[in-house]
């Protein structure tokens, strides 16, 4: 019996089902570090501020070109949408194909979970 409880174990583990309950806060932790490429240019948190480029606090819901006090490309301004998580998704990955002609200089992420990690993350920054 010890056998086989050694061999189901061993199959939730490489079926990943040992480190899912974790991943949640994994997640978070895991976007701090990837937000750390945007940090150069966006803040996040009570103190943030518009820099380069706007603060991301309540990005999710917010109008595309919207945040007041931030001088936005025209391409942003005439977007016509809210951010949700898929477009943000999108937008993290091909900026100028989800808004061309942004000013936003960023090449884009091509890892998925580094997208879902970041967004996770910006989920901890919910707008005031």
């Amino acid at each position: 019996m010890r056998g086989v409880c050694a061999l189901l174990g061993l199959v939730l583990v490489l079926a990943g089902c040992g480190r899912d309950r974790d991943r949640p806060v994994d997640r978070v932790e895991s976007g701090r570090k990837v937000f750390a490429r945007c940090a150069n240019c966006h803040q996040v948190g009570p103190n943030a501020r518009n820099i380069f480029g706007p603060e991301l606090n309540g990005i999710v819901g917010r109008r595309a070109g919207g945040l007041p006090g931030y001088a936005y490309s025209p391409a942003l301004r005439q977007a016509g949408f809210v951010w949700d998580e898929a477009t943000l998704a999108a937008f993290l990955r091909d900026p100028q194909k989800v808004v061309p002609g942004n000013s936003m200089r960023f090449w884009g992420l091509s890892d998925d979970e580094q997208i879902a990690d970041l967004l996770a993350y910006l989920r901890t920054h919910p707008g005031s």
